[in-house]
């Protein structure tokens, strides 16, 4: 067997070849691309018999995704994806000096899986419709979790310069379309209190707000509020950035609504879709993202348990001695443990088993953020079990040994 190091940079990669005694047979340098996957195979190829298989080849690099790992599959080696800090750690034993190089990072990694390789999980392959709802819902919730951080920039700004405009528009949320329709209008508190019943009636309609005269009112009296402000031209240098502000949430907005749609179509081409939507708490987007993270790789899971890890939701033990704590998972995948609480937090206002588990938790003192953790590891092993058998989700099945009471 042959096991490479592949030492991976934006534009080449250091890889180092190794024999099953660890010799290094060769080092060399390859350009990304198709230009340097071919010199990587002619590379191997050099130490392989002519009638050996592609699977003699053991390939170990920091990261499981992207168009260079899927050639590395496609061409049939034994790909293993390795945290970096997993890469690190292997490094200190092998470097007590602490030198660091790129040379020496393909072997370290070329070494470590030569010797640890039943400590590491190998790249499973995921299919082309997986891929797709991957790159959908991060996408979708990157542009969300960009709107979050320019609105509270917005926010920030306007409590530096204009108080009443975060007073006035409170109530329709500063991420609302007619919020921004009225700041883009009027970025002033002049400008501001100049805007009439007539055009915060027409945002607000245009918005389908209800009760909309009694909201207007109430806008254009706390604009008209005298508050603490700032000198012209410092009020002018605000307003400038609001309004840029404003047009880039506005421009979010828009692509937000349209990968939404993106994501229920890539979503719905997936033939585990069904599955994953029959699961109590879970609906399009948040099973698109939790379906994108986990993967449908077959195998990748050896069980629940396994599963659950990954998640980032089974809790961690520590014991020394005689003292034994149990603590959360801090490292772990974050758009995979938002869309997990995001399901529990709705299971337990639609799913009765669901709900008994959490009261349950509750009831031991177990803190509400704590509970839904638990929930979602549970509502994780039920996932597992409905993907492994091809079956969508049943109370009876799921919560049976513990809830009869509400099944029967």
């Amino acid at each position: 067997m042959l096991f490479v190091g592949d030492d991976w940079a934006e534009d080449h990669h250091d890889v180092e070849v190794q024999d099953e005694q660890g010799r290094t047979l060769k080092a060399a340098r390859v350009p990304e691309g198709i230009d340097g996957m071919a010199r990587l195979h002619e590379l191997i190829a050099r130490f392989l018999p002519q009638d050996s298989d592609p699977g003699q080849v053991l390939v170990c690099i920091e990261t499981d995704c992207g168009p260079w790992v899927r050639a590395l599959v496609a061409a049939g080696y034994q790909v293993y994806g390795v945290n970096p800090k997993q890469a690190a750690r292997h490094r200190e034993l092998m470097s007590l000096s602490g030198a660091k190089d790129d040379k020496a990072d393909a072997r370290t990694l070329a070494d470590m899986l030569r010797t640890r390789r039943h400590q590491l999980r190998q790249v499973a392959g995921d299919s082309d419709e997986a891929e797709a709802v991957k790159v959908a819902a991060r996408a979708h919730q990157t542009l969300i979790w960009e709107r979050t951080r320019h609105m509270l920039r917005l926010r920030t700004a306007l409590r530096e310069y204009f108080p009443a405009a975060l007073e006035a528009y409170k109530p329709l949320g500063l991420a609302g379309a007619d919020t921004l329709e009225l700041l883009a209008r009027a970025t002033d508190p002049t400008s501001a209190a100049r805007l009439t019943i007539g055009q915060i009636t027409a945002a607000l309609k245009r918005a389908r707000r209800r009760d909309v005269p009694t909201k207007a009112a109430a806008i254009q009296a706390a604009l008209r509020t005298e508050h603490l402000g700032q000198a012209d031209i410092v009020t002018g240098a605000y307003a400038a950035s609001v309004r840029a502000t404003v047009a880039v949430l506005r421009t979010l907005g828009e692509q937000i609504k349209v990968m939404e749609g993106e994501v229920g179509a890539c979503f719905g081409r997936h033939p585990d879709a069904e599955i994953y939507l029959s699961q109590p708490g879970m609906g399009g987007i948040t099973g698109a993202r939790v379906l994108a993270e986990f993967g449908d790789a077959d195998g990748r899971y050896a069980d629940a348990k396994s599963r659950k890890n990954y998640a980032g939701t089974a809790p961690i033990t520590r014991q020394s001695g005689k003292t034994k704590t149990v603590h959360a998972r801090f490292i772990h995948n974050d758009r995979l443990v938002d869309a997990l609480h995001l399901q529990a937090g709705a299971a337990i206002l639609h799913d009765a088993a669901a709900r008994a588990y959490y009261d349950e938790l509750r009831a031991r003192e177990i803190d509400h953020n704590a509970a839904l953790r638990q929930l979602g590891n549970r509502l994780v092993g039920i996932l597992h079990g409905c993907i492994k058998t091809k079956t969508p989700y049943s109370q009876a099945a799921g919560w049976a040994h513990r809830y009869q009471h509400l099944i029967a």
